[in-house]
């Protein structure tokens, strides 16, 4: 796709078709604005034909033999790998992300559905011996998981081929149809993998990629043929899926405010630097538009002056600019009301009474990557989630200090601890309500087969392959009498 006329593109695939509807949604590209697809919205019978082959496969797809379950997510893995240059591309041009990010996240989809293939042939149950007791002898129990039904999986725009994989790949694993619902501005990656699932050898019914308007994804998210909803997004609209839908199983992954701990004993020149480098990283790549992005930096008060300088190089050093040069760090915003609104919280924070060390400066959909010291305590750079390339550096009097100060949030998804203590590392994992603390790294880092999720405002439940199939499905028991053990 070239600039010049938008491309009118199907909206959506079912039943390993790709369809349309009369209405279209427009998706601009963030970086120069320009409208560059227009997507057909399904319309309500195109709906309703992908809910009712996703709830008549929740019989079919199960019973699929593994090992063809196993080889389809495989081809969807290597399919991704091929056209890794035409999805990235579509990533770059719907949501602003500079193009080496975007080439990543490809390889990520790809390393998802390779795992969801090996997790399937593991999914096996387990025996117990239920003989420990005289009312047990001669009895066996088998455990086995079975899926409660078919998925709403609902992504976001900031990772919108990955993030769809998590929802996607664990559901196919496990023999549970998924209705994906892709984010309205970033459609056209989401629909890429629609294509590469149609070529993968699975049965009608197994998958379906639904692009629709609020209202049409409010009546998904009620269908009661729809028991399992796994959504990825903003916390206002996670939490009010889940009021709505008490009865059904509710998986929300919601974001926060990530923060990371710098230790006295995190003390080397090159212990300094390294942490600096990965926080620069942490904070900004993404354009800062990531729920573990790096917001809160809490620095022990020894290591505070040699420390602020050396992030300040390193932010200062990254490429900030045209998503689509292979050298770009820091790309647009989603949009330019996006970047105003970080523009807005920076401002607040300084009439508060902190400092713009660097950065502060926003030009249309580009936002500098910004430091700020003295933020106020309660302004809501620090309280709340910015999405945004900015980070906030505070000075913290030892390790009981400093781990209050990192667990002091309404939110608990991951937390970073730069420490050589092997005792601070299990302390923390100890005290922090968080999902998961990185020990020696940055909150922002995350493997597609490890459990990933928060606790308090960040969400409920847990992704990650394994995790996520787990999920996904319910354990049902079977006992086995008058068996010689």
């Amino acid at each position: 796709m070239t600039a010049g006329t938008p491309v009118r593109r199907a909206g959506s695939w079912i039943g390993g078709r790709p369809v349309t509807g009369a209405a279209t949604l427009p998706v601009h590209e963030p970086w120069t604005g320009k409208l560059v697809a227009e997507v057909g919205l399904a319309d309500a019978e195109q709906v309703e034909q992908a809910v009712q082959l996703a709830h008549h496969a929740r019989g079919t797809l199960p019973a699929v033999p593994v090992h063809r379950r196993a080889d389809a997510l495989h081809r969807v893995a290597a399919g991704l790998l091929d056209r890794t240059v035409e999805v990235a591309a579509a990533i770059t041009r719907e949501s602003g992300k500079p193009i080496s990010w975007s080439r990543t996240e490809v390889q990520r989809a790809a390393s998802t559905f390779r795992w969801a293939a090996e997790e399937a042939v593991r999914w096996s149950g387990e025996l117990q011996r239920l003989d420990s007791e005289p009312s047990g002898e001669e009895r066996l129990a088998l455990h086995r998981r079975f899926p409660r039904g078919p998925v709403l999986g609902i992504t976001p725009f900031n990772f919108p081929v990955n993030l769809a994989a998590h929802k996607v790949a664990p559901a196919l694993a496990v023999g549970a149809p998924i209705v994906l619902k892709p984010a309205p501005k970033t459609p056209l990656s989401a629909l890429l993998l629609g294509e590469i699932l149609a070529g993968s050898g699975l049965p009608e019914g197994a998958f379906s990629v639904l692009t629709v308007d609020d209202d049409t994804a409010a009546e998904l998210v009620a269908d009661p043929r729809m028991p399992v909803v796994s959504f990825t997004g903003s916390g206002p609209v996670g939490w009010a899926i889940r009021d709505a839908v008490p009865r059904k199983h509710v998986t929300l992954e919601l974001g926060g405010n990530a923060g990371v701990l710098i230790c006295p004993d995190w003390s080397s020149d090159t212990d300094l630097r390294r942490a600096a480098r990965r926080i620069a990283i942490g904070a900004n790549s993404q354009g800062g538009q990531s729920c573990i992005s790096v917001q809160r930096v809490l620095v022990d008060q020894a290591l505070h002056e040699r420390f602020l300088p050396l992030l300040v190089d390193e932010i200062e050093h990254l490429v900030v600019g045209d998503p689509w040069s292979p050298t770009t760090t820091v790309g647009p915003l989603i949009n330019r009301a996006a970047a105003e609104r970080v523009k807005e919280w920076i401002d607040d924070a300084v009439a508060g009474g902190a400092r713009v060390v660097t950065g502060g400066e926003v030009e249309g959909v580009l936002v500098s990557p910004t430091v700020l010291i003295d933020a106020p305590p309660q302004s809501r750079i620090c309280r709340d989630e910015v999405f945004g390339p900015v980070v906030t550096v505070t000075p913290v009097d030892g390790v009981d200090e400093g781990l209050r100060a990192l667990d002091d949030s309404r939110f608990g998804l991951q937390a970073g601890v730069f420490t050589h203590d092997i005792q601070t590392a299990f302390r923390a994992h100890r005290e922090l309500e968080v999902g998961g603390v990185i020990v020696g790294d940055i909150p922002t880092f995350r493997a597609e087969q490890m459990p990933y999720g928060g606790v308090k405002e960040s969400g409920i439940g847990r992704e990650g392959v394994r995790a996520a199939m787990e999920d996904y499905t319910e354990p049902r028991l079977l006992v086995f009498s008058e068996v010689s053990l």
